[in-house]
């Protein structure tokens, strides 16, 4: 299985919120290859590194697929005329949620990635948007998107490959993970929140979140 990388895209961190606080979300596409390390792709940043970045969540995809959903749910916006509406590092088309696992392994360009988590949303979606629904739209919707940790460094370029390895965990997709885990269903199936609280290819972040809400 194998997709091509539409967009490559890269931010900094610049201030974002009302009250000053910063982000990285704002993210522009990049021409040629960029290389791709343990913390993500070169010239990428992320403000809040309590709950952003780090080796379980290196780079973050979001499909474009999506797009047109959003655009009939908000409205014409600015933002969903190209991507990186939301923060995105990767654009595809044929990827969603419900098929693509965790534990997904995939060559990206010369890098090897594997999928570690859905992306929680937060305030800063709907500040970008200037709508407030969206972060509930995204857990009621399940178009979360995902989180990859970066196995073998390597370089990629917008128009590269991104072509599938290795699919462990063929139960659990990304969908399934987030319903369970961010959507309320893990409240009717503590069964799969124990097995996913054992999870090695989860991040440790969920993981821990599987275990709460088991307690």
């Amino acid at each position: 299985m194998i997709h091509v990388i539409d967009a490559l895209l890269t931010g900094k961190a610049r201030v974002f919120g009302d009250g000053g606080e910063t982000s990285a979300i704002a993210k522009d596409p990049v021409e040629g290859p960029h290389t791709v390390g343990f913390l993500g792709i070169a010239g990428d940043e992320q403000a809040d590194l309590s709950v952003h970045g780090g080796p379980d969540k290196a780079i973050h995809h979001y499909p474009r697929d999506h797009y047109p959903f959003w655009t009939d749910t908000l409205g014409p916006h600015s933002l969903l005329a190209a991507p990186g509406a939301f923060g995105e590092n990767l654009s595809t088309r044929g990827m969603v949620e419900g098929n693509v696992c965790l534990g997904d392994r995939y060559r990206l360009g010369s890098a090897l990635v594997e999928i570690s988590q859905g992306r929680q949303p937060c305030w800063k979606l709907g500040h970008r948007f200037g709508d407030p629904r969206v972060p509930a739209t995204v857990v009621a919707t399940r178009r979360s998107g995902w989180y990859y940790r970066v196995l073998e460094e390597g370089r990629v370029a917008a128009g590269d490959a991104l072509a599938l390895i290795d699919r462990p965990l063929p139960d659990w997709t990304v969908e399934r993970v987030f319903a369970l885990l961010i959507g309320g269903a893990g409240k009717r199936d503590p069964a799969a929140l124990r097995a996913l609280a054992t999870m090695n290819a989860l991040s440790a972040s969920w993981r821990a979140r599987a275990e709460k809400l088991l307690a």
